[in-house]
């Protein structure tokens, strides 16, 4: 008989580390075919991110392994990707330029998704102590969405500059019109992600002064 932990819900959230730890080292080869793999296996893991909370609700299959683990899958995520782009944008890949402002992902941007997951993390534990219940909001779960479509716009991004330098895209077509309007896709998605992140950050903490002063409050 299985343990309690081990479950459906569970079991997928395990799969999207295992794909979390696949993806990392395959952004970083500069080949078409293992970086459209490498969109592939993003694309599962961002769906089971959405698969394995789900099922968990439906099926009453919550664990305390599950709490624990499935923010820390999504973390893994974050990390797996964003520091393979910082690092092929400032020099591991000068042949490709980032689809942002100025050619490279600027730190700030990392400062402000790392922050916020470091500091989320550690204030929910906070709050907990305290008593107070901090649940994923709809700002929270919207910049998850546009943090998932800036990544896979960037991975596709890489994986199509592998593709022109090995079949010599040299078109207008690429030129005049893909890769404008890819660039701008990205630039658009990853500023939303950014705000949105922001904005999820001030509305924990609003929420946190709320339900706090609501406890006082209390008889």
């Amino acid at each position: 008989m299985p343990t309690p932990w081990l479950n459906l819900p569970n079991a997928i959230t395990l799969g999207r580390i295992a794909l979390a730890v696949l993806l990392m080292p395959m952004l970083l080869v500069d080949g078409f075919g293992v970086r459209i793999a490498a969109f592939v296996v993003f694309l599962v893991a961002a769906v089971s991110d959405l698969v394995d909370g789900r099922l968990a609700r439906s099926r009453n299959l919550i664990t305390d392994f599950g709490k624990l683990v499935d923010p820390l899958a999504d973390k893994l995520l974050l990390v797996a990707t964003f520091i393979p782009f910082y690092w092929l944008s400032h020099g591991g890949e000068p042949q490709t330029p980032f689809p942002w402002f100025g050619r490279v992902l600027p730190w700030w941007i990392l400062a402000i998704i790392f922050g916020r997951e470091l500091f989320i993390t550690a204030f929910r534990g906070y709050a907990a102590r305290r008593g107070v219940v901090l649940a994923a909001g709809k700002a929270g779960k919207l910049k998850a969405v546009f943090q998932n479509i800036a990544i896979g716009a960037v991975i596709l991004w890489y994986a199509l500059f592998s593709a022109a330098r090995e079949h010599g895209w040299d078109t207008r077509f690429w030129n005049g019109f893909w890769v404008p309007f890819h660039r701008l896709f990205a630039i658009v998605a990853l500023s939303i992600a950014v705000a949105l992140t922001v904005v999820s950050l001030v509305i924990y903490l609003q929420s946190f002064r709320r339900l706090g002063m609501e406890r006082k409050a209390a008889p």
